[in-house]
């Protein structure tokens, strides 16, 4: 159940990030509201992600390993921020939404969704 819900942060921080540079290559508005959606669904299931990474890290304490818990933690909290300052930055004017603030914003959401994928999958008996 929990790469069911991490993927969707991977993937759909990792399409508004791709939106966005199309919008930025066109100026075609619709681009940034897909953007928008995007976001706030990899939000919502970030969000869950978030909560279930927290009792993990809790329930880590008791354990020798508990370093990747921590670490896949931290790796969800700061996706989930950067997300959530990024969908208040796309909830702007369309042509200030989608600026060098929004794109270093879903890149920067993007990776740190990547790189707890990572963390995940490579300690997967060790969080879990």
């Amino acid at each position: 159940m929990h790469g069911l819900l991490l993927a969707f942060p991977v993937a759909l921080f990792t399409v508004a990030l791709l939106t966005d540079i199309t919008y930025l290559q066109t100026a075609e508005i619709q681009w940034t509201n897909f953007s928008s959606w995007l976001i706030v669904g990899a939000l919502l299931g970030g969000g869950l992600v978030l909560i279930w990474s927290i009792i993990l890290a809790i329930g880590a304490r008791r354990r020798t390993h508990r370093q990747p818990s921590l670490i896949y933690a931290l790796l969800i909290a700061i996706m989930w921020i950067a997300g959530l300052i990024n969908a208040f930055q796309h909830s702007q004017d369309a042509w200030s939404s989608v600026d060098v603030t929004g794109l270093i914003l879903s890149i920067i959401s993007m990776v740190f969704a990547l790189s707890a994928s990572w963390v995940a999958h490579r300690t997967v008996r060790e969080i879990a």
